[in-house]
Formats: C-alpha cells, structure tokens, sequence
C-alpha cells in the first residue's frame, strides 16, 4: 500500500457539540485515515452514550484498509457513506442513556463493542455492553471484546475443547491467541503455544505447558493434537491436517491474506479422512459471551497482554503495526 493511504490530516474545524474521531475515508481507489472534529452522537431509545476512554486495534481494522481493489469497492457500497469510522472496541464512562435504557446510568463504567471506537465518544446499544470489573483497567478491558469472542467461539463453539484435550496455538501472541491460550488453559487443555524465539517466555508466562519456536520447529511435522486453533492462518490446511491426531479438529481463524484465506478454504473441503479442518466464521458479538469474558477478566483466568498505548492522534501507526503481524497482543488507543 501506498504510504499515502496511512496519512492522518487533522482537520479541526472550532464547532459546538463536536469531538474528535479518526475518519476512515473509504474511496474504490484510496483510502485515508483522517483525525477529524466530527459532531458528538446523541443515544437512540436503546442507546448508551459512552465517553471513551481506551479502544483497541484488531486485524479487522488493517485488513479493510488494506484490502484488494475489488473487495475495497464492495466494501465501499456495502458499508454506505464514504466517510466512516473505524474501530470496534470500547470501554469508557457512561455519559448519558436513551429512554428505554435500564441495565446502565451515567458513572457507570463499562466496556463492549461499537462501531466506530476510534472517537471520543460512542453510541453503544445497550446488549452491547457490558459493566467492567472494578479490578480490570480500562485498556485491559478495552483490549478484550472482540478477541473474546473469536477465541471463545472457536476453541468452544467450533472446537468444542475440553480438560485433558492436547490443543494447539498457532499465533500465540496474536489478540486472538493471546486469549485463546489462557481460555483453554483455564478450561483445563494441555496447551502448546507456537511463537517466535523472542517471544517463548511470553507463552510460557501465559500459561502454556509446552511451546514451540516456529523458527526452528515445524509443528506440522513435529507431534499430533487433538486440537489446534489457528489464529494467523499461515499454513496450509494440508499441512495443518497432518499435525491432527486421528478425529482430530483444526480451527482456522485468521488469514494473512485474502488469497490465501480463499485457497485454504477451498483445500480444507476436498481434504479426505477423519482429520478435519474448518474455517471459522467470523464471530458474533453476544451478550452473554461479553458475560463470560468480564467474569473472566475479573477472576484473572485471561489477562489481556498490551504491548503498547497510542494516543487518537496516532491511531494509523497502530493499525499499521497490527497489519505487519508483529504486534505481541494487543495495541490499545486511549483518550486524552
């Protein structure tokens, strides 16, 4: 991608009622991520208006600015206005409710998922949210929601894991790994982490019982799981089915393109056996997983992992380092 399509313009015009949010402008043939004065929302009837205090950058976030040609021109009719904002995650301050509003007032801390998280304000709907644990800091629950729900619906709803299962993590210190080692983990499972040398330690200290260095060990080629969750999809399913012991299950939840996201899937329906590999679905964003993700953060079973804080004004370098896949965990924006 061109360097210009990473440029921030701050455009400040002095207006009433505004705040501040990193625009994303979503042309067929450019975009550019601007910091803007933009008008402050007001909450719909079943709307929380929450002032921001971290948000977090997730894959997602990198990937629809770095998408392909056509897909960024589908994209761009399927997602109405140009100029939109990016950003999903949330935790804040209440600041006001809409009429039919009754689980939340304003004060109350909470955290959740909203469009357009890269703002110093949201609107929220209120099964969105969720209060945030009073032991839990604002950026480690900002960091949580959707990587909580991918890792959750994966490793239970897809993997069905289990206590005593051999499961593995590809992509360990990813968001999604991340949790998904401490998830399984605290389910009982047998964890193998995969990561960089750098990064053993960190895998380690998450809880994993083994760990393998991608850099000198192939997993594919070096023991049979029960289990493996995929959380960088950078490997074949191929070679992902022959690293699965007999009935063995492979998730697949991230890709590092979107050619190659396609090639997997197509390989993994004509592969043959008892040894299956599946894509995940992307996930869904449910109250009752945000449940069980705050009593998670709150009884310390997942312990987000932050590599580093930017301030709004420097949200494209963010989503830039997480579009490089070298970001350990997660990279979170907070409000000045």
């Amino acid at each position: 991608m061109a360097r210009a399509a990473w440029r921030v313009a701050a455009e400040m015009p002095t207006l009433e009622k505004t705040m501040k949010a990193i625009v994303f402008e979503n042309y067929p043939r450019s975009n550019r991520l601007r910091l803007r004065e933009v008008e402050k929302p007001t909450p719909a009837e079943d709307q929380v208006l929450v002032r921001v205090i971290a948000a977090s950058v997730n894959a997602g976030d990198a990937h629809r600015i770095k998408a392909p040609l056509p897909l960024r021109f589908l994209l761009s009719r399927l997602m109405g206005p140009r100029n939109s904002q990016l950003g999903t995650d949330i935790a804040g301050r209440v600041e006001a409710v809409g009429s039919g509003v009754t689980e939340f007032k304003p004060g109350d801390e909470v955290f959740g998922v909203c469009p357009g998280a890269f703002a110093e304000f949201v609107c929220a709907k209120e099964t969105k949210l969720a209060h945030k644990p009073a032991n839990v800091s604002f950026e480690a629950a900002a960091a949580s929601p959707v990587v909580g729900f991918t890792a959750l619906q994966g490793l239970r709803d897809r993997g069905n894991v289990r206590a005593g299962q051999k499961l593995l993590v590809n992509g360990a210190t990813s968001g999604v790994g991340m949790f998904a080692v401490q998830y399984a983990k605290s389910v009982g499972a047998e964890v193998t982490g995969v990561s960089s040398t750098r990064n053993l330690e960190l895998v380690r200290s998450m809880g994993a019982d083994h760990v393998v260095d991608y850099t000198r060990q192939d997993f594919t080629r070096e023991g049979k799981y029960d289990l493996i969750y995929d959380a960088i999809g950078n490997r074949s399913a191929g070679a992902l089915q022959r690293a699965l012991a007999p009935r063995g299950l492979c998730v697949v939840a991230g890709f590092t393109s979107f050619p190659r996201m396609l090639a997997n899937i197509v390989q993994a329906r004509l592969l043959r056996g008892d040894r299956k590999v599946v894509n995940q679905s992307i996930a869904q964003s449910l109250k009752a997983d945000l449940l069980v993700i705050r009593d998670l953060l709150e009884q310390g079973k997942v312990v987000p992992l932050i590599e580093r804080s930017y301030p709004l004004s420097e949200t494209v370098d963010a989503i830039r380092l997480v579009g490089t896949r070298r970001a350990r965990g997660k990279l979170v924006i907070t409000m000045n």
